[in-house]
C-alpha cells in the first residue's frame, strides 16, 4: 500500500495483522498504533522512502507482507513491490501479497506487469 492509501485503509491493515497472528506469525511490525513500525528504506537521490506494510517472522524466517488495494498511484506501488521482491530474494526472506475481494484483478494485473509469480493471500 502506498503511504497516501494507508490512512484510508487502516481497517484492512488491522484485519491483515489479525490474520497473521492467527497463522502463528511472531514479532509483527506494522504501520499501526500499538505495533512497532517496520524499517524504512530511502531511495538514493530523492526523498522517497519505502516502508513495507507488515513484517513478521515465523520459524526463524522473515516475511514481508504488502496489502494490495486499488491505488491512485500504481507506478509507485510497482516500484515498491519490485524493490521488496529484490530485497527479499537477496536476503533469503519471503515476500507475500495480501488482498481482498474487489481488488483481485488489480493485484493480478500489477503482478503480471512486474512478471512476478505470487500466490495471493485472500482475506
Amino acid at each position: 500500500m502506498v503511504q497516501v492509501d494507508k490512512q484510508e485503509n487502516t481497517e484492512t491493515l488491522e484485519e491483515s495483522v489479525a490474520y497473521l497472528e492467527n497463522k502463528g506469525f511472531e514479532n509483527i511490525k506494522a504501520d499501526l498504533e500499538g505495533y512497532e513500525t517496520p524499517k524504512s528504506y530511502k531511495k538514493a537521490g530523492s526523498d522517497i522512502s519505502i516502508t513495507p506494510d507488515i513484517v513478521a517472522e515465523r520459524a526463524g524466517i522473515k516475511h514481508y507482507f504488502e496489502v494490495s488495494l486499488k491505488s491512485e498511484k500504481p507506478s509507485l506501488l510497482k516500484s515498491k513491490w519490485r524493490f521488496l521482491d529484490v530485497l527479499t530474494r537477496m536476503k533469503n526472506h519471503r515476500f507475500k501479497i495480501i488482498t481482498r475481494r474487489g481488488h483481485y484483478k488489480f493485484t493480478n494485473e500489477m503482478l503480471k506487469d512486474l512478471n512476478l509469480e505470487k500466490n495471493l493471500i485472500k482475506l
